[in-house]
């Protein structure tokens, strides 16, 4: 079996590998809250979610929800196979293809970078507005103070997973007991000042606006939940990782999913559709004022600020750690492996920082935030169900001989799964189908056909990775009952 020790890939490509033995589940279950940004998604998605489906947006995360936990469970049982920081990268290209493997990490890498850009805004325009509603709107002191929130982040993730999971601990931990107090007083005070009467009709597929509605909030719902994963990511450094990190995943889609639901049935009920659509970016912040006047905006505005520092961190992990799996396995620049000695790979860290500063910089004299941000998430979603749904399917091919031995293996490695892969494509296709944003899908879909270069440039160069065969999926031992227990072939036991 192969370990988390050392490197997984055909063959290092440079040299050192990361610290294993680092985190545990209490930390897998941190990152993944971090990695969804519940206060931060709620406040930058709640208006573009309201404008897809209306008053339907608690039936678009449930009915994304579901199929996203199936996800969950496939990356958990993929994890305990193989460790891997490349996730769904290395999975999928030992299971199904190294091609659809390469674009499976391609589209974490691009819409991680998108989304570094798109939390950078916010960072920068939260902060600011803790003191001045004018400062706020300062194109360019927002840009350099989500410049400095995002260099502050690039140190943290230099100095080490340690450091970076315990800032983790103090930013999560924070944002999540804002939001569940919120959470209570919302309720509370929507049962003395109705704007809306709460209808069970909101968790109805017809309130969703047809195929082509429910496609449009499914996308946003997915992107609502993406970011959990980074637990996979961080594998390679978990103690118990073939456990820890799969289940920190599942139970980080669980909390979120509670997070989500709660706040956007208590939007329904307090803020009329015309004040979110107004304060498209800011939505928490409205909704803090209304159920606490004064100091409650504040409050959910630091919330928020804590939110989207915390899951820039998260994210440059992500893509940092593709990145490095990437290069191991010689299909990215072998310098993007380095390892520093604090266990990072730092050289991938720069980089990344670098292009996003500069795409950052660019994106703020290209329209307005809250523009961006809808654009950001349309184009991040198209990415997300590739790589999810590629990795739905992936868990259900390499234990496709062992499905029908229990009730369990068919429901949580064959039919869950399975489902949460079909819904992924399907509403990609949809969207891209329905879509007339033309910005979202030059983005979406363009940074995914750039993939292509580096994947035949790479193919061409003869690197190993692409004459491999499907491993993860051959026939398992005959004795296999559960995932826990399978053997790759040819490795030593």
């Amino acid at each position: 079996m192969t370990t988390s020790t050392e490197p997984t890939g055909i063959e290092a490509a440079s040299a050192g590998t990361l610290k294993a033995n680092v985190l545990g589940l209490f930390d897998s279950v941190v990152m993944a809250v971090a990695g969804s940004a519940p206060a931060y998604t709620i406040a930058g998605s709640t208006a573009a979610l309201v404008a897809a489906v209306g008053l339907a947006g608690p039936a678009a995360l449930l009915y994304c929800g579901i199929p996203m936990l199936g996800i969950a469970w496939a990356f958990s049982y993929l994890n305990r196979v193989e460790s891997n920081a490349g996730a769904s990268y290395a999975w999928v290209g030992k299971v199904l293809q190294p091609g659809l493997g390469f674009i499976a990490g391609w589209s974490l890498v691009i819409s991680a970078t998108i989304f570094m850009v798109a939390g950078s805004l916010p960072a920068g325009s939260v902060t600011l507005g803790l003191f001045s509603s004018s400062a706020a709107n300062n194109t360019g002191l927002v840009t350099l103070v989500g410049s400095i929130w995002f260099l502050v982040m690039v140190v943290m993730v230099i100095l080490g997973v340690r450091v970076t999971a315990r800032a983790q601990w103090i930013m999560s931990g924070i944002e999540c007991a804002i939001l569940v107090l919120f959470a209570i007083l919302a309720i509370a005070h929507s049962a003395s000042h109705h704007v809306t009467t709460f209808s069970w009709s909101w968790f109805g597929v017809s309130h969703l606006g047809g195929m082509a509605g429910f496609a449009a909030g499914g996308l946003i719902a997915a992107f609502y939940y993406w970011g959990w994963d980074v637990s996979s990511n961080l594998n390679e450094e978990m103690q118990n990782s073939k456990r820890a990190a799969g289940l920190g995943g599942i139970i980080g889609v669980l909390i979120v999913f509670a997070l989500y639901e709660i706040f956007t049935i208590a939007t329904n009920l307090t803020l009329p559709s015309g004040t979110i659509q107004n304060n498209a970016t800011d939505v928490l912040a409205i909704l803090g004022q209304d159920v606490w006047h004064g100091a409650g905006g504040k409050l959910l505005v630091i919330a928020v600020m804590l939110s989207t520092v915390a899951t820039l961190e998260t994210t440059l992990i992500q893509v940092t750690r593709t990145l490095f799996a990437m290069s191991r396995d010689r299909t990215m620049p072998a310098v993007l492996g380095r390892i520093g000695r604090r266990y990072t790979p730092w050289v991938a860290t720069v980089a990344v920082a670098v292009v996003s500063l500069g795409l950052f910089i660019g994106s703020n004299y290209i329209g307005s935030l809250s523009k961006v941000m809808t654009d950001a998430i349309g184009a991040i979603g198209i990415q997300i169900c590739v790589y999810y749904g590629l990795a739905g399917l992936t868990v259900v091919v390499a234990f496709r001989k062992i499905l029908f031995r229990s009730a369990k293996n068919f429901l949580l490695i064959g039919l869950w799964p399975f489902v949460g892969a079909a819904f992924m494509f399907w509403i990609l296709g949809e969207f891209l189908d329905t879509t007339t944003d033309s910005i979202v899908i030059v983005v979406g879909v363009g940074g995914l056909v750039i993939g292509f270069v580096p994947l035949i440039a790479y193919w061409i160069l003869g690197s190993p990775y692409f004459k491999q065969r499907p491993t993860l999926g051959s026939v398992l031992p005959e004795d296999t009952v559960l995932p826990d227990d399978a053997v790759l072939p040819g490795d030593a036991g």
